[in-house]
């Protein structure tokens, strides 16, 4: 709290409350339209940054509403729309002026002032704040922000940005396109709907009524748990002579803010008595495959650059985001990838991205887990052209390498540095990435001795048993331990197969690519009324954090097999996408692990879904 002039320490509890009650009251001048002056949640906010860094690290400066004079002195608020973030300045003042921050959470109807509060010193005429975080990505919150200052009488500018602007303004826009993504609801004989349009932008109609009646849109940040900031959003009365009216149009995602998959429902009222009703809550389906890629990017988090709690699994959902953009040209998420290198790059204790410590360049003791992370740095690399994520690439795969050991079973990777299993998983990804290595890095040779090499030792090993099905490991004795068949050993031992075609060209690797594709798909261990199933599937409890992704993995693999065999597995690729589609996907477009339906939806199993809706034709 700063402290109001005149006072001094050592004042009677009496006059303290009477000040700070005064101080409360001071900080709400100039609100207008403000119903409360009451503090909100003071917790720092981080996103890329957190709050207090300081402007001149700011990326950009804009100047989104106008400043306000304050006894002759500039008061104005900066924006950084690049960071999201934003800092207050006073000019023209003298000393003791001060100038803060207001944030609020639910658009200006509360507030947490006085962040950054800084006074112009003696000889200045002049002051600013630090920075503060207009967004919080993490906690799916969107602030409101606004400069204020006490310069002989206390006043604050406009709150900045109010409206969200995507394609167009809230309020505005006029794309084409008129779905409802979820059931109308109905209200003493009315019928409630949620209309979005090809833009994404949401509007609610009430229809058979009588004049009087109101519509409304509420807008939520966090899947409909909250929406301090988004409620009656819209709201407009049925005209007279009327039976229904509509709302403006509002927008569903905020790129600005990083906020992605916001989520919207159509409420109306009607005319007589005081009850109310509204649809679902739903996202926007612009294409089934973004539907799928905003439900997965909900749960990234800009701060800590990855999706909390899951450090493999993080590496292949960035992979997916990275087939998304490539394949589709929609490069919204495009950050993510310079994000997520700068920040994962270092090193950390265990618990803080896996049970394992890593010890920087995505390296830790699990084999697999840092060969996943190499993939998704070449795939990077493919993105962008940039060879920093190659050559990252190369330091993950020379560390695995030297995990490679002939003293044991002839040859293969060590699943852990203890040495203490061959799997399936490990070697699979080992072919794979050295066989991208060799095709991205001109006049190579090591790495294709490597991949032709650890090729032929995977194929002699009796991982791939007498059906053509890979199981999960060797024994120390080198057989088959006939363990579970899973869907992403099947899928990464077809794109192993698949890459050593493009390095080499020999013809019987596609061969084998295709054997294995075949048995996958005709196999009732991996495929059950046409539609891939892991053995977890159907389990109590259901799969766990690491199987959720798999049936993703064993799809993205297939449909680089299908690329080079003419859309061989096509109509096997449209199915799985037309069943997780109609079967196993809510209004907020969240897909459970069971393509059948059933089992529980989280960001691994939407990672996994969007993978399939992008192998589809």
């Amino acid at each position: 709290m700063r402290r109001v002039p005149g006072t001094r320490r050592g004042a009677g509890p009496l006059l303290v409350a009477l000040l700070l009650a005064v101080a409360a009251l001071l900080q709400g001048v100039g609100a207008a339209g403000a119903s409360a002056v009451s503090a909100a949640d003071s917790t720092q906010v981080c996103a890329l940054y957190c709050d207090t860094l300081d402007p001149s690290r700011a990326a950009q400066e804009t100047f989104p509403v106008p400043d306000l004079t304050l006894n002759g002195r500039v008061v104005r608020l900066h924006v950084d729309d690049t960071d999201g973030m934003a800092w207050a300045s006073i000019d023209g003042g003298q000393t003791g002026d001060s100038v803060w921050l207001d944030r609020s959470w639910d658009g200006g109807a509360t507030w947490d002032g006085l962040l950054g509060e800084a006074s112009i010193p003696s000889t200045w005429t002049g002051t600013r704040t630090l920075m503060y975080n207009l967004y919080d990505p993490t906690g799916h919150r969107r602030a409101v922000l606004r400069a204020c200052g006490d310069a002989q009488g206390v006043g604050c500018t406009s709150w900045a940005h109010l409206d969200v602007c995507a394609a167009a303004c809230d309020g505005a826009g006029s794309a084409p396109g008129d779905t409802q993504p979820v059931p109308a609801t109905t209200l003493s004989g009315r019928t409630i709907a949620l209309h979005m349009d090809s833009s994404g932008m949401a509007w609610g109609t009430i229809s058979g009524g009588t004049a009087g009646d109101e519509i409304w849109l509420d807008r939520s940040w966090d899947q409909g748990a909250s929406w301090p900031d988004g409620s009656s959003k819209g709201r407009t009365s049925t005209p007279s002579g009327a039976t229904g009216t509509a709302t403006a149009r509002f927008n569903t995602s905020d790129p600005l803010g990083r906020l992605y998959g916001g989520a919207v429902r159509a409420c109306g009222r009607a005319v007589e008595g005081e009850n109310g009703s509204c649809t679902a809550w739903a996202r926007p389906v612009l294409s089934k495959a973004s539907a799928a890629a905003d439900a997965l990017m909900y749960s990234y988090d800009p701060n800590t650059a990855y999706w909390p709690s899951s450090w493999w699994n993080s590496a292949v959902a960035l992979s997916t985001v990275i087939d998304y953009m490539r394949q589709t040209g929609d490069t919204r998420y495009l950050w993510i990838v310079q994000r997520t290198f700068q920040i994962d790059k270092a090193s950390f204790p265990a618990g803080a991205r896996s049970s394992d410590p890593i010890d920087g360049d995505f390296i830790s003791r699990a084999t697999d887990d840092s060969e996943w992370w190499a993939l998704a740095w070449v795939d990077a690399y493919d993105l962008t052209g940039d060879r920093t994520y190659l050559d990252e690439a190369v330091t993950i795969a020379n560390y695995v390498n030297g995990l490679w050991d002939t003293s044991s079973c002839g040859g293969g990777v060590w699943w852990d540095r203890e040495r203490t299993y061959k799997n399936a998983v490990t070697n699979g990804l080992y072919v794979r990435l050295t066989a991208e290595l060799h095709d991205r890095i001109p006049g190579d040779t090591t790495w294709l001795g490597r991949a032709t090499t650890s090729w032929q030792w995977f194929q002699d090993s009796g991982l791939i048993n007498s059906s053509g099905l890979v199981n999960d490991g060797i024994t120390s004795g080198c057989a088959n331990n006939g363990q579970t068949v899973w869907s992403y050993n099947q899928g990464l031992a077809i794109g192993a197969a698949v890459e050593m075609y493009r390095a080499t060209g020999d013809a019987a690797d596609l061969t084998t690519a295709r054997r294995l594709a075949d048995a996958a798909v005709a196999s009732p261990a991996l495929v059950s009324g046409g539609v891939l199933t892991e053995s977890c599937d159907a389990g109590t409890p259901s799969c766990d954090d690491n199987a959720k992704q798999f049936k993703g993995v064993f799809m993205r693999y297939l449909q680089d097999l299908d690329s080079v065999t003419g859309n061989a597995y096509g109509s096997f690729a449209d199915q799985q996408a037309d069943s997780l589609w109609s079967t196993a996907r809510d209004g907020l477009n969240r897909v459970t692990e069971d393509w059948s339906g059933g089992g529980t939806a989280d960001w691994r199993t939407e990672a996994s879904a969007l993978s399939a809706l992008l192998a589809a034709p």
